[in-house]
């Protein structure tokens, strides 16, 4: 039987905060606005491609080289460098602040399980006004591997002291929260994007519409 967690740690990319907007960053550069979801996608299945090869896969390294594949190696270095630096402009969906601080005042702890470095995650954060609402930040970088490998949901489990089934991941992509039930944490499924869970992952602990309805179902496991 799931328990309530003491430790709650939110994805951020599509989960606490929007990409759509470097969809104009890339219609600034000439490319069509529908070139942000293949890129996204190529940008993600090559760093966990790296991953399954044994490498790491640095964020930025890996976003240029799926932004300069995806585009046909048709934008210069600087057009794509003023791309990849959208990211730290992003906004919050509106559900993430108040799901983050219903979590805190539960009297859990809340943080990040994301694959940037800390300090670039940070950035993130604060660009989209989240930082002063985050106890803990624990990335790809540090744990050598992208999600949704299992060591990395154990790494976040030892390095925030908590046991993993006290740990609690909440995510838009049902392949994290996969991961993440796996390696023996708990699961909070937001449906915003993908709309069901699909059937080829294991059932997330809880599941709502928003982030908030989420943290609320999460906070209140016995």
């Amino acid at each position: 039987m799931a328990v309530r967690p003491n430790v709650v740690l939110f994805d951020v990319l599509e989960t606490l905060i929007n990409l759509d907007p470097l969809a104009a960053r890339l219609e600034e550069v000439g490319q069509p606005a529908t070139v942000l979801q293949p890129w996204f996608l190529r940008f993600q299945r090559d760093a966990m491609a790296l991953t399954l090869a044994g490498e790491t896969a640095p964020f930025d390294a890996v976003a240029r080289e799926s932004l300069r594949t995806e585009t046909k190696h048709t934008l210069s270095e600087g057009d794509i460098e003023y791309v990849v630096e959208g990211f730290s402009t992003l906004p919050a969906f509106d559900d993430a602040a108040p799901a983050m601080k219903k979590i805190s005042q539960a009297g859990a702890s809340v943080g990040c399980l994301t694959v940037n470095s800390p300090d670039k995650t940070r950035r993130f954060l604060e660009g989209a006004g989240l930082a002063g609402l985050v106890d803990h930040v624990v990335t790809s970088q540090e744990a050598g591997v992208w999600k949704p490998h299992p060591e990395i949901y154990r790494f976040a489990a030892k390095r925030l002291g908590t046991p993993i089934d006290r740990l609690a991941l909440v995510a838009v992509h049902a392949w994290d929260c996969h991961g993440a039930k796996r390696a023996g944490a708990l699961t909070g499924w937001c449906s915003r994007l993908e709309y069901e869970p699909g059937d080829v992952f294991l059932a997330p602990d809880v599941t709502g519409d928003t982030l908030v309805e989420v943290a609320d179902k999460l906070m209140s496991l016995h």
